[in-house]
């Protein structure tokens, strides 16, 4: 484990593997979420390796991980469920010129798993299905805004919607015009702007839930307000994929959405995501109809043998082994302990656990109780001391309740600095360096 001392974890080989990241990758990740400048300066580690809830960076550090993957990795790294489907296609190819059988099955467990949809299409990323989901709404209704949900993170890296944020360089304004926004759980103004963009708005584009459930009937008048003005309804259920039920929270909540896109969840790692949706809808990217054809998906690697098997993989074991149930169970014992230790801390109002069970988030609020970076860096560094790699409190099913209450433990030890950073009403004595920064940002 990382010594406990903050200033003797010094990650001399993962401080090299990021200088290397960044002479030959912008940004020095693959994703700007996994950017070093995510993390305390000097330690943002590099991994070696991982296994279920721990990992392992190029320095011998282990820690206990949350997040991992960015929430994709729910089973734990290299669950045997989903390594032993995936070695089994090793030696039977990867890719072919057709369809291979494996495709027929994966489709069949996808929509036996969320019987809400009806067809369903793979791709590799959330990013290329969401924007396949926004193609289709287009064609199907000829119109050309997209309304997306203002409190939502993230929906593409694709224009109209990276448009929006304040990383927005390269895209013209012409393309941001067509995206417009509307306010989570307020049916009011999602009306009105409906009806400001009377018959403009091809479709409706959210996460069905996040860091709140919805309000009561709010779903259903989603849907019967995207029935009433003609647009389609679509469900980003990337996280809510899973981790709220196997169905997504479509299957939670019982509001049908047109379309729904998933992933992360959904191959544990392996890159796989899922457009689903109405025949009808979906068939205008097929060959069975007599209109205009719309490009959907058409991906060289979106049927990639390897991640489909990991997919029926991992819904069979969400299914069998009750995975849901135990998120929710291990989230809810880490949001109980947490909350305990910051509260004993006398941190309760400025640690601040939010989330459903299953995906825990947590705001870190300086003595105005305003979130802050400074104070972020501040329990980060904490953590990675102790030996937790959490940028969120995101679990995984290969947790133990010793993990937990290490992480515990280690969240109270964290929480006394915190107090006595709050109390000389000066973070920066505790940084050692810069910030951690925000990922949308205009200005790197």
């Amino acid at each position: 484990m990382p010594t406990e001392d903050t200033q003797e974890l010094l990650l001399p080989r993962s401080r090299m593997a990021n200088e290397r990241l960044h002479a030959m990758i912008p940004g020095g990740a693959h994703t700007y979420a996994k950017g070093d400048d995510q993390y305390p300066e000097n330690l943002a580690p590099v991994i070696s390796h991982g296994r279920g809830a721990h990992v392992w960076d190029v320095d011998g550090n282990r820690y206990i991980e949350y997040g991992s993957g960015l929430r994709s990795v729910s089973l734990g790294h290299a669950h045997p469920r989903v390594v032993e489907a995936v070695r089994r296609e090793l030696d039977r190819g990867s890719n072919f010129v057709r369809p291979s059988i494996v495709e027929v099955e994966a489709a069949e467990r996808f929509l036996a798993t969320v019987p809400t949809a009806e067809m369903v299409k793979f791709a590799k990323n959330g990013s290329d299905a969401t924007t396949a989901a926004v193609r289709l709404a287009r064609a199907a209704t000829g119109r050309p805004r997209v309304a997306i949900c203002a409190d939502h993170p993230f929906f593409s890296t694709d224009d109209w919607f990276i448009g929006t944020t304040p990383m927005s360089a390269g895209i013209p304004a012409a393309t941001n015009e067509l995206t417009v926004a509307f306010p989570y759980g307020d049916l009011a103004a999602t009306e009105e702007l409906l009806t400001r963009y009377q018959d403009e708005v091809a479709c409706l584009i959210l996460e069905p839930a996040t860091q709140s459930e919805p309000p009561p009937g709010y779903l259903a008048g989603l849907r019967e307000l995207a029935d009433r003005h003609g647009c389609v309804l679509i469900f980003d259920e990337m996280i809510t994929g899973f981790r709220w039920s196997e169905a997504g929270a479509q299957g939670l909540f019982g509001v049908v959405p047109d379309l729904s896109t998933f992933g992360k969840a959904l191959g544990n790692g392996f890159a796989v995501s899922a457009l689903a949706g109405r025949r009808e809808l979906m068939e205008l990217g097929g060959l069975r109809h007599s209109g205009d054809r719309v490009f959907l998906l058409s991906t060289t690697h979106g049927a990639e043998t390897h991640s489909l098997a990991a997919a029926m993989a991992v819904q069979t074991t969400y299914v069998e082994e009750g995975i849901t149930a135990r998120l929710h169970a291990l989230g809810e014992r880490l949001a109980a302990g947490v909350r305990d230790a910051a509260a004993g801390m006398g941190v309760g109002d400025h640690i601040v656990v939010r989330g459903r069970a299953s995906n825990l988030v947590f705001a870190t609020l300086d003595e105005n109780r305003q979130p802050s970076q400074e104070y972020r860096t501040l329990f980060l560094r904490r953590l990675l001391a102790g030996g937790v790699l959490a940028p969120s409190f995101v679990v995984s099913s290969a947790l133990s309740d010793a993990d937990i209450d290490r992480t515990v433990d280690v969240v109270a030890q964290a929480c006394a600095v915190y107090r006595k950073a709050l109390d000389a009403a000066d973070p920066t004595l505790w940084l050692a360096g810069r910030p951690v920064k925000p990922v949308f940002r205009r200005l790197a």
